[in-house]
């Protein structure tokens, strides 16, 4: 038996009315179109499909995020997985296109309890449904996303297949099984640019105007006068890292994941920074020999996938997590400073601690939820990184002042001081 959405009752009762029985059921079982998420365990849930005519397979995630629906689905970080949102509703702010984090929708499929209705926001242009749909990407609503998040908690992110056509249990399943593993892929290929460019500053300088209340009189700091050249790796980078380098005095130009240290050397960078992107870690061995170049030389900052990358160019290892961390309310605690932040995170792999002992890193922040490795520097060399996202898209902003480190970094490293 459906359990058919409030919206879809109230829609049919107003086309056709009170005492018509007949009507009225097959009013409701032409608007409910039905999809299925299926896990390679043989656990299936059946709901109500939206977005896109099609069927997907990927890794099942939840993501505890309140608000920031549309910064997640553009996060290339995203691609390969199918989204789980643990907030009840989604979808009622619509989406705008200066929110994406990228060309457009990254992730494979997009799961949640309940799709709104109702799309209001003064910014907004289109809703969810229809931006999902006009990208190819398969949704599924009115499933009991309480039970499935506990589910990926207790036995781990999980093979999926998501289909919003007609498609038996057996048929989705085997299709969730027969996915390829996240462990062991290399997703950066599919999502990092495919030429260097120089990311626009003005795209950057305006970035806060949309977000203020009308009428507001809040200026945000100009960025410093003196400015300093980022090379900027692409691993399945968010717009708003960018945007926020160049807020903090950089002048960023992008380069390909498959880019060699000798490039990097031809352009006269001043620093380097590594950043965020898909799939397994330990798979980017071309990653890592370019980054072990680089680190002797210039000033490093590596975030979410970059810290990775840097963790295996310092000789250290990763490991997959069960679950992992994926939502803008993660604790982090600095062993330096004892200073507690909460932070915005999306990534399934972690840093063993034990590998960097021996080759010159330090551990510099945890978990506080697991105690997993959330922050390492060299303690030689102007090299740090941080497993979280500190551009904060979606997310809190206590840690904005990491890319004023940087800059304090590289401005010390110019002048002869470290």
């Amino acid at each position: 038996m459906w359990n058919f959405p409030p919206q879809v009752t109230q829609s049919a009762h107003k086309t056709l009315g009170t005492g018509h029985t007949t009507s009225f059921r097959s009013a409701l079982m032409s608007t409910f179109k039905p999809g299925v998420l299926a896990l390679e365990d043989g656990s299936v849930f059946r709901g109500r499909a939206f977005g896109a005519a099609a069927t997907i397979a990927g890794e099942c995630v939840f993501n505890t995020s309140m608000t920031g629906y549309q910064e997640i689905i553009t996060d290339p970080s995203y691609f390969g997985q199918i989204v789980t949102m643990t907030a009840v509703q989604v979808g009622n702010y619509g989406l705008t296109p200066a929110d994406e984090e990228s060309s457009g929708p990254k992730c494979a499929g997009f799961v949640v309890r309940e799709l709104s209705p109702v799309v209001s926001n003064w910014r907004s242009e289109i809703s969810l449904d229809a931006y999902l749909a006009k990208n190819g990407i398969p949704g599924l609503a009115e499933i009991d996303t309480r039970a499935l998040t506990k589910k990926l908690r207790v036995d781990g992110a999980m093979k999926s297949c998501l289909s919003t056509l007609p498609l038996s249990d057996e048929e989705a399943v085997k299709l969730a099984r027969s996915w390829r593993d996240m462990a062991g892929s290399d997703y950066v290929k599919d999502v990092t640019c495919k030429a260097p460019y120089l990311w626009s500053a003005s795209d950057a300088s305006n970035y806060n105007a949309a977000y203020l209340p009308i009428g507001t009189t809040f200026k945000a700091p100009p960025p410093p006068a003196k400015r300093f050249k980022v090379a900027a790796f692409d691993f399945g980078a968010k717009y708003t890292i960018f945007r926020k380098l160049v807020r903090h005095g950089f002048d960023v130009h992008v380069f390909p994941a498959t880019t060699r240290a000798e490039e990097i050397r031809e352009h006269k960078v001043d620093a380097v920074f590594l950043s965020n992107g898909p799939g397994d870690p330990a798979a980017l061995s071309y990653v890592h020999q370019t980054v072990t170049k680089l680190i002797p030389d210039y000033p490093i900052f590596g975030i979410c996938l970059g810290h990775q990358m840097l963790t295996h160019a310092l000789g250290g290892t990763t490991f997959k997590l069960k679950f992992g961390h994926r939502g803008g309310n993660q604790p982090v605690k600095n062993l330096e400073t004892g200073k507690v932040s909460i932070t915005a995170q999306n990534h399934g792999f972690a840093t063993d601690p034990a590998s960097l002992e021996k080759n010159g890193a330090k551990v510099t922040e945890i978990n506080l939820n697991d105690h997993t490795v959330e922050g390492l520097r060299h303690t030689q060399l102007p090299v740090f990184s941080v497993q979280y996202h500190p551009e904060a898209a979606p997310g809190p902003n206590d840690a904005d002042p990491l890319f004023v480190d940087f800059y304090n970094m590289v401005e010390a490293r110019k002048a002869g001081k470290i």
